[in-house]
């Protein structure tokens, strides 16, 4: 509880004179009640009256006077019985709003999930005294949001150590699990996955018992969860309106650890309003999304996914096929075999495996979405299909297939389809998509990625919004009638090699994304550059053998992202593309250009520039006022030196210069307040770094590998936030500053290959040290005495 207060302190700041409102949001059972009791016991001396009301949610619902009562409760805590003859809501709000400023006051409203139950509690930071406080608990951020409390705290689950004490207080009335029950005691706390709700139940539960009534309590929780934190949970799910209980189900049973978009993706194809849906069961505590550099994963506590599908399973517990929901593959293969497949099963994800029988995914009438994982596991894959035409048993009201290593050359005539909405089968041995002439109005994307395609005629999907085709190598021909795909926005070709005709790429007017890496556009390049009116955001071009770029490239003025990747033949760009204002992401790699237009600093957006292994060997003064440059890299470039004012680009925060020719870093890269990666390593003629680097602030790892630099600035040990170290094969380098220890943060320290003869010993305060590499390090003679001392030193 301790660490938990303390946060939660800060954002109550007791001696401030202002009203506070607090939110405390979380999931069921994560101890948000538990929290708000504890500080309210730890504070309440410091005001005139206090008031704990609990449970606002339940209390307010049970009656039509609930949410009287509650306000009776806080009139007659805080203003002496005044509440008592208080007669309707209105009444009480009124007097609250009055009555209240008059006292300095703690509030705890504990549970709540309605914004008009705070709007008659405490409607507003006027109804009370100033340095009054205000705390409130629910499930639902948004209500938070909606009452526009600004300080939002999440409450976190308990760590393993947390989750073992207390786990061992209930069981065993001390801090430590009891000798001989110890391996039992982990797998529990490994169940309870840090909820303290469960921790507790299972605790006491399990208190006084011998061991066999432990190894059956625990047998049990793998086949039926635990009944009392399930029912706890269930109460954010019941709120629920009914699609979003059904997104909040699928994910449960289906997609708990997708990529988010796909998700998305998958959820819209089956009629949801999935962007909304996913943030309001974000806001429930009942989802989270976990991740990073763009790719947001679907998270689920193991409780709350073990009850949404309980949900799913328990009306029908010993009849699968009833089930909405089918992903237990057991199950799965009985339902299949036994020819049992019902109107029920709406979602079904099936692991294909040998003499599978899916003729009983044809009585799937309501079935919507359809996930086949094809894992061969070192056999042939065809091995594993002996149905000639598997796919002729898909019923028609699919709107989502998702089918990796699809093993026929087309798909089958049975299968109508009027209902897709998304095909999802790269690496598939699709020749051809369909026979005949069907036209899909509902097919909003097709990914054929990898896949045997030969041919494909577009004309039979009108309304295609994203078709990927990426890395289809037997692609020859596209049939786009002039008119069709007004609607794409994503066209993936690249490596598409023999396909030879792209003319209609020009007459895509909503396309946003174009990817035609690899494809040989040497006559074909004004196509895809000469857009009037162009909306393309991402443009990726690489692998060609362009030598020149048209100057119309400024007809793409919507451009977000510009990839001219392994272009070797470019050996310059046209200065209109200078006048690409939303530029933000350029990237050169493996390319000839050798130089950059003088006025590249007119792309005020843009944050990556990657120049790695190209052929640039100077960069233009302007680059110093692209202020919004997050990302510079140089890795590889025959750069000698940088600009004098490279300090000027404020947003900074990744400088890779490896490799490169520089031989002084100038003196002005000290002012990057916001550098987090100085990257130097493998320039063999750098000698000497700024005396003042220890200004960058911000800077966490600094990589001088294979450098010729002589000596560290003492002003490096200023650099508090600084985890790694590298100076392995500095062979000129002959000591470190004798104030080291100073880097309070520091992780990783490399010093293998250099010429130090002594470490010193302040080395011995770096409390977070876990790597020190000293090997070859010839001339040392002697580590410090109390090295000892470095209590995270693993290696």
């Amino acid at each position: 509880m301790k660490p938990r207060l303390q946060d939660l302190e800060k954002s109550l700041d007791i001696a401030s004179n202002e009203v506070r409102m607090i939110g405390i949001k979380g999931m069921g059972g994560a101890g948000k009640t538990t929290l708000a009791r504890a500080v309210f016991d730890k504070i309440l001396v410091h005001f005139e009256a206090k008031s704990f009301v609990e449970n606002v949610r339940e209390v307010s619902k049970a009656s039509l006077s609930g949410l009287l009562s509650l306000q009776r409760k806080i009139l007659t805590d805080l203003l002496n019985d005044q509440g008592k003859n208080v007669d309707s809501v209105h009444e009480g709000t009124k007097m609250l709003k009055t009555k209240l400023r008059g006292r300095k006051v703690l509030v705890v409203l504990d549970d709540v999930d309605h914004k008009e139950q705070l709007e008659a509690l405490a409607g507003d930071l006027n109804w009370f005294k100033p340095g009054s406080r205000i705390i409130i608990t629910t499930r639902d951020e948004q209500v938070l949001i909606a009452h526009r409390v600004e300080r939002i705290r999440d409450v976190s689950l308990l760590s393993h150590e947390e989750a073992i004490g207390l786990f061992s207080r209930h069981a065993f009335g001390k801090d430590l699990p009891i000798q001989e029950y110890e391996k039992e005691s982990q797998q529990v706390v490994q169940y309870a996955a840090g909820l303290p709700l469960t921790i507790k139940v299972l605790g006491s539960f399990l208190c006084g018992k011998d061991k066999l009534e432990w190894g059956s309590a625990l047998a049990r929780l793998k086949r039926i969860p635990l009944k009392e934190t399930l029912e706890k949970l269930e109460l954010s799910y019941e709120s629920l309106e009914d699609d979003y209980k059904e997104i909040f189900l699928d994910v449960a049973c289906i997609l708990k650890g997708w990529e988010k978009n796909k998700a998305i993706s998958m959820l819209e194809s089956c009629g949801f309003q999935a962007i909304i849906g996913l943030r309001v069961l974000e806001q429930r505590s009942l989802i989270t999304f976990y991740g990073n550099y763009g790719s947001l994963y679907l998270g689920m506590h193991d409780h709350i996914e073990e009850m949404g599908k309980n949900i799913v399973r328990r009306l029908h517990p010993d009849e699968p096929n009833k089930h909405s929901r089918l992903w237990m593959q057991e199950e799965i293969e009985n339902v299949l075999d036994t020819d049992l497949g019902s109107e029920s099963t709406r979602c079904i994800r099936l692991r294909l495996t040998p003499n599978i029988a899916l003729e009983s995914l044809g009585n799937m009438k309501n079935l919507r979405c359809l996930i086949v994982d094809h894992k061969y596991e070192g056999k042939d894959r065809d091995d594993l299909v002996k149905i000639d035409e598997v796919g002729q048993y898909f019923p028609n009201a699919l709107r989502y297939l998702n089918w990796q290593y699809y093993p026929h050359g087309c798909l089958p005539k049975t299968f109508q389809a009027n209902n897709l909405v998304e095909l999802h089968m790269p690496n598939s041995r699709i020749e051809q998509l369909w026979v005949g002439g069907k036209v899909l109005k509902k097919l909003k994307s097709i990914t054929l990625s990898r896949s045997k395609l030969k041919t494909l005629d577009l004309g039979v999907t009108p309304n295609l919004v994203r078709l990927d085709l990426s890395f289809c190598r037997n692609l020859v021909e596209l049939h786009v009638p002039v008119g069709c795909l007004k609607r794409l926005t994503y066209l993936n070709l690249e490596q598409c090699k023999r396909l030879k005709f792209v003319s209609f790429i020009k007459d895509l007017e909503s396309l946003e994304n174009l990817n035609v890496s690899g494809l040989d556009l040497k006559e074909f390049q004004n196509i895809i550059l000469c857009h009037s009116n162009s909306n393309l955001q991402q443009l990726y071009f690489g692998g060609n053998d362009i030598e020149n770029l048209s100057s119309s490239i400024e007809n793409l003025h919507k451009l977000v992202l510009l990839f001219f990747d392994r272009c070797h033949k470019l050996k310059s760009l046209p200065g209109s593309i200078c006048s690409l204002h939303y530029l933000s992401f350029l990237s050169l790699v493996d390319c000839g250009i050798e130089e950059l237009p003088e006025d590249i600093g007119q792309l005020e957006y843009l944050e990556v520039l990657d120049l790695t292994r190209s052929k640039i060997k100077h960069l233009p003064d302007s680059i110093c006022k692209l202020k919004h440059l997050r990302v510079l890299i140089l890795d590889g470039c025959k750069v000698c030196k940088l600009p004098e004012d490279v300090g000027q680009i404020d947003s900074l925060h990744t400088l890779d210069l490896r490799s490169t020719k520089i031989r002084d870093v100038p003196s002005s890269i000290c002012k990057l307040k916001h550098l987090k990666e100085l990257q130097l390593s493998n320039c063999s003629g750098l000698k000497k770094l700024p005396e003042n680097l220890g200004e960058l602030e911000c800077l966490v790892m600094l990589d001088l590998r294979s450098t010729k630099i002589r000596d560290v600035p003492s002003s490096i040990c200023k650099l508090k936030h600084l985890e790694y170290l590298d100076l392995s094969d500095c062979s000129g380098l002959e000591k470190l500053p004798e104030n080291l220890g100073d880097l309070e943060c520091l992780y990783t320290l490399n010093l293998r290959s250099t010429k130090i003869r002594d470490v010193p010993s302040s080395i011995c305060k770096l409390k977070h040290l876990e790597y020190l590499n000293l090997s070859d390090c010839s001339g040392l003679e002697k580590l410090p005495e109390n090295l000892g001392d470095l209590e995270c030193f693993i290696h």
